[in-house]
């Protein structure tokens, strides 16, 4: 695995926690050159000075990626100090848990800006100096990617068009062995759903499930590093929420509708509850 990363530059957004911080630290353990893009500077720099000769194989560049000026620049500031991008990771994202009809258009908009267009953006920037290295762009999306969740329209929608993007995009780009993985995390231990919007667009605060039940992040960041390394199409993660909701979708999805109902119904405080009782 090491000498596969060597001398590789990776730009991992969404860099400051999650699984964007676990990325970062499973890249850097096995010698990739290591690119951090995020709001918090902050929380990256503390990330940074946890990785062994972070001085000459670590770029931390603070990225709001719904801003198209600041995913360009992310990508300018890696060519000025590395040359090079072998690997592409957009991993930045954020969630949202409300009934469409009581969510305000602004979370929407939200969600497709962080998640639809800073895929787009730092992907545009990216692929002429990836296709010059036979690089790898990697969507990180979410089971709601492939099976809309209730409770969760705009998340869902966001995943679907980064997911319909990027395999868009590497069907364009057989001729030129670009190489692009689509992974669909199931349920995973992080802030992201403290972190995800209410109908109003405050942040929720509080995981309405249980995190010590779910895959860690570091889990999810060896399994994207093995995926990248053998060049795989797509990553499902999970047994039943994944590989399995995903097949069943498939050949019953009025089954498996119903399933996401029961089990989104199922979350402490659920809207969909409200939504019953109403």
């Amino acid at each position: 695995m090491s000498e596969y990363l060597k001398n590789k530059v990776v730009i991992i957004t969404g860099a400051s926690s999650g699984i964007g911080k676990a990325l970062v630290l499973k890249y850097a353990g096995h010698g990739a050159t290591i690119v951090m893009g995020a709001r918090s500077l902050y929380e990256m720099k503390k990330i940074s000075a946890s990785i062994p000769g972070a001085d000459q194989r670590v770029l931390v560049v603070q990225t709001d990626v719904s801003d198209e000026n600041n995913c360009l620049r992310l990508i300018e500031k890696t060519m000025e100090r590395f040359g090079r991008i072998d690997i592409l990771i957009n991993n930045a994202g954020i969630s949202m848990r409300a009934l469409f009809a009581d969510m305000h258009l602004d979370v929407i908009r939200k969600l497709m800006d962080v998640n639809f267009w800073g895929t787009v953006y730092c992907t545009k920037y990216a692929l002429p100096h990836l296709l010059k290295t036979n690089g790898s762009v990697v969507g990180v999306i979410s089971v709601a990617g492939y099976i809309g969740l209730p409770g969760r329209t705009a998340y869902s929608a966001s995943k679907f068009a980064v997911r319909g993007f990027l395999e868009a995009l590497r069907t364009e780009n057989l001729p030129n062995r670009l190489h692009v993985l689509v992974v669909a995390p199931g349920f995973t231990a992080s802030n992201i759903r403290h972190a995800a919007l209410t109908a109003d667009g405050s942040a929720q605060g509080v995981s309405p499930r249980d995190e010590t039940k779910m895959m860690t992040a570091e889990a999810v960041a060896n399994h994207i590093l093995k995926a990248t390394q053998n060049r795989k199409n797509n990553l499902v993660l999970t047994f039943r929420e994944g590989k399995l909701s995903v097949w069943l979708n498939k050949f019953f999805p009025n089954l498996v509708s119903r399933l996401a109902y029961r089990h989104m119904a199922g979350e402490s405080d659920s809207p969909l509850k409200q939504d019953k009782d109403n």
